[in-house]
């Protein structure tokens, strides 16, 4: 998140936009540095809280925030849709360590007729 000219933060809805890409990609690391970014603005505004100039910077956030409504939504979105398949996932895991422990291979080959196994019937 390079600051630029004018610019020393970057626009929430770039967070956010970010932050949804990297999701989908399962970018591990770059959600942890965006983390640590929103981390750092909220450890910076609560320390700002009172000082000269807060209502200006409290206008463009909220500002900022309402611009960002459209990616936080997508956000949600592809979270929710992560969550989901983390849990089809986790689901998958348990079935398998289920199969494997009660001998579920051997049951899978019943449908199979006797001799018809060499592709010669």
């Amino acid at each position: 998140m390079g600051a630029q000219k004018g610019k020393v933060r970057p626009e929430m809805k770039e967070l956010v936009r970010e932050a949804s890409a990297a999701l989908a990609r399962l970018d591990a690391e770059r959600l942890e540095e965006l983390a640590r970014c929103c981390q750092a603005l909220n450890r910076d505004l609560r320390k700002r809280s009172g000082a000269p100039g807060d209502d200006e910077l409290g206008a463009v956030l909220a500002a900022q925030a309402r611009e960002a409504a459209g990616e936080f939504v997508v956000f949600t979105r592809v979270l929710e849709a992560t969550r989901a398949n983390l849990d089809v996932m986790m689901r998958l895991r348990v079935f398998q360590q289920e199969q494997l422990e009660y001998g579920g291979q051997a049951r899978v080959h019943h449908w199979a007729r006797q001799g018809a196994s060499d592709g010669n019937n």
